[in-house]
């Protein structure tokens, strides 16, 4: 296996393939496996960045497709690029939008060349294919980039998931031609195929042969069931290089990570924590906790015994229920931190496990508290 610079692998476990590892980017280093937390409008609603540094996040997302609408590529290249406009010196990757455009139901329109859609607030119409993907991001500045991708709905049928897979490896064939930044900005390819085993292994075989610093797995939890997400990321993994980076997009849960990993996933997303957050909802070892719940009212614990984020040092179950009852926006404040905190901790005790050996036993262990307990969040229900 090559020696890879921008990535490094420290300790893999022989049980399961999971791995620890490091990213080298222009604005420092992200230890893997490692949960990003996502900035979609370049901020984690209701926080401020010292709080998510506070939570352990060394890299968030940002949206392409929100930001090129507001505030604008004239804006942020004004300032010099996202993070110096947002003020986040860290990591910092950005989607290409293609989830974005392609769930604008009736106010898009797809071809070859790229995607006509209008603008899901103004109703402004616009154009984005590779090349406006790469202008775009380019601009925007982030350390890592994805490619355009043509992300299909679950269930689709095998045709409809043939076809957005060849326009998927068509687009980043533009995406690679029209990348302008390739000393500092990391460009990774999107795996697509929906549910169907022999185009994700057709897929997998075509964007890995591209050469990318990294690649992803696109179209997962956009509809589908659980035992799905499961299988399709277990499979596709087996076809990613071991010495590239593997990023699967749009996981949030527990046990979704947990088992991302297990599969030798590195990098994931989501936005669950903080729209959980807006809704009442924490993480916990115990499963999801729904403090609207009237059994709260009186319980004196922290939202997770373990956890050791600002929230659950300074604040009761009981206090955060009384928040979201009377809709304090303090409330998802606090329960985004913990919430962040949670996710971002899972990840790094994975980490550690794997770099103690200790994996199995660790892995074992979330099977009984989260497998269970937890729904996956899907694409489709995000609202961020």
């Amino acid at each position: 296996m090559a020696e890879n610079k921008y990535f490094r692998i420290q300790a893999t476990c022989p049980w399961s393939g999971a791995r620890s590892g490091s990213i080298s980017t222009p604005h420092g280093t992200v230890e893997t496996p490692a949960f990003m937390p996502c900035g979609t409008n370049g901020t984690l609603k209701a926080l401020t960045f010292d709080q998510v540094k506070d939570c352990g996040a060394q890299i968030i997302l940002g949206n392409s497709y929100h930001l090129y609408l507001r505030p604008g590529l004239e804006v942020i290249k004004q300032f010099g690029g996202l993070h110096k406009f947002a003020n986040w010196p860290k990591p910092i990757l950005t989607d290409s939008g293609g989830f974005q455009v392609f769930s604008l139901d009736g106010l898009r329109k797809i071809t070859d060349e790229g995607v006509v859609f209008k603008d899901h607030i103004s109703g402004q119409e616009h154009f984005i294919g590779p090349k406006e993907s790469m202008h775009i991001q380019n601009i925007i500045g982030a350390d890592i980039i994805m490619a355009f991708d043509d992300c299909v709905k679950n269930p689709a049928t095998h045709e409809q998931a043939k076809a957005a897979m060849e326009r998927t490896h068509k687009w980043l064939a533009g995406c690679i031609e029209y990348h302008k930044r390739k000393d500092d900005q990391a460009l990774f390819g999107i795996i697509q195929g929906s549910t169907y085993e022999d185009l994700r292994e057709i897929s997998a075989n075509y964007v890995t042969n591209c050469d990318l610093l990294g690649y992803a797995i696109g179209g997962v939890a956009v509809g589908e069931e659980r035992q799905a997400i499961e299988h399709i990321t277990a499979f596709t993994a087996k076809f990613l290089p071991e010495n590239k980076p593997r990023y699967i997009m749009g996981i949030g849960t527990p046990w979704d990570i947990a088992y991302a990993i297990k599969c030798g996933i590195d990098m994931f997303d989501c936005v669950s924590p903080t729209r959980l957050a807006r809704h009442g909802a924490a993480f916990a070892s115990e499963g999801r906790l729904a403090l609207k719940s009237s059994r709260f009212a009186l319980d004196a614990k922290p939202l997770d015994a373990d956890c050791t984020c600002y929230t659950c040092k300074n604040h009761s179950r009981a206090y955060l229920h009384h928040l979201v009852r009377i809709k304090e926006m303090t409330a998802s404040t606090l329960l985004s931190i913990h919430n962040i905190n949670f996710l971002v901790t899972i990840a790094k005790k994975c980490r550690q496990a794997i770099m103690d050996g200790s994996f199995r036993q660790l892995f074992e262990q979330y099977s009984l508290q989260y497998k269970e307990q937890e729904s996956p969040i899907t694409k489709t229900q995000e609202n961020d």
